[in-house]
């Protein structure tokens, strides 16, 4: 039987974000307590429930723990105040502050057991800022559509996305992810469609990173070019994964392939530390 991210429990952690105390959902997935972490990031849109049943999927079939959760404004989280606009550096204060402290209050000790972090969109650039500042307390990174740049495809699907947000069914399935979905929607389509957005740029950043990467990136992505994972092969020596019949959200368009990459990236990277396997270069997948 599958096993389903919805079987194990919810908690809520406390944290400090912004000056105000914030309660942040998630859950653990099971596995041996001497297995590799996997940290779930999510996406713009996303929460512990959007992940649907990958995240216990792809550790069930990797042999991992895994740790899923809702950044405040998102899921069942502590919502985004009405009055509250997201600054150009929000990925930024999520990597730096944020997710550290929700280690901590979870009990994740990343200096001594550093996990692997696993993100989608806005997660995968969250968790790029967070290696690079944080270079120890990450084992490596498994990236789906990351963002480096703001690229005009971007802008320009994201301001598609507010006319389906306001016209169509895509508030109310939403809505089934997120106790407050205007929270979660505006505070992500405001700030992507700030004019002062289009600076915002981690590519300096890229050199700092130490740990492994592996980027996915489908070639029918509707918010970002093979531009993106380019430039973090180019920069970060990142792997690189293309995938055919993929848009935005390759763990949902080709979750077989990407658990594969997955599990094959870690167990490889996890055995060149030991010492008995070099590296490998970047690849593409044969269309």
């Amino acid at each position: 039987m599958t096993p389903r991210d919805t079987d194990a429990p919810i908690h809520f952690a406390t944290v400090r974000q912004g000056g105000r105390e914030v309660r942040l959902e998630y859950r653990r997935l099971g596995g041996e307590s001497s297995a590799p972490l996997l940290v779930f990031l999510h996406e713009g849109l996303g929460s512990v429930s959007m992940w649907r049943d990958f995240p216990a999927r792809l550790c069930a079939e990797g042999g991992f723990r895994g740790l899923v959760f809702s950044r405040a404004g998102y899921g069942r989280s502590t919502p985004r105040p009405q009055d509250e606009r997201w600054t150009p550096s929000y990925m930024h204060e999520q990597a730096r502050e944020v997710l550290p402290r929700f280690l901590a209050a979870v009990g994740v000790d990343a200096q001594r057991d550093p996990p692997w972090l696993f993100g989608h969109s806005d997660g995968a650039s969250i968790a790029l800022i967070h290696a690079a500042e944080q270079p120890r307390e990450v084992a490596g990174l498994v990236l789906l559509a990351p963002h480096i740049f703001v690229e005009d495809l971007s802008v320009h699907s994201i301001t598609q996305a507010k006319y389906a947000y306001r016209d169509t069914d895509l508030r109310p399935r939403l809505a089934r992810h997120h106790g407050d979905v205007d929270s979660a929607f505006w505070g992500w389509n405001d700030i992507w469609l700030d004019p002062a957005f289009r600076r915002w740029n981690i590519e300096d950043l890229l050199p700092s990173i130490q740990a492994p990467i592996l980027a996915v990136q489908g070639h029918n992505d509707e918010y970002g070019t093979m531009t993106q994972v380019d430039g973090l092969a180019a920069r970060a020596g990142a792997e690189v994964l293309k995938l055919d019949g993929c848009a935005h959200s390759p763990h949902r368009d080709r979750p077989e392939a990407v658990i594969a990459a997955t599990i094959e990236f870690i167990a490889r990277h996890r055995a060149a530390t030991a010492g008995r396997l070099p590296g490998q270069p970047r690849r593409e997948e044969t269309p």
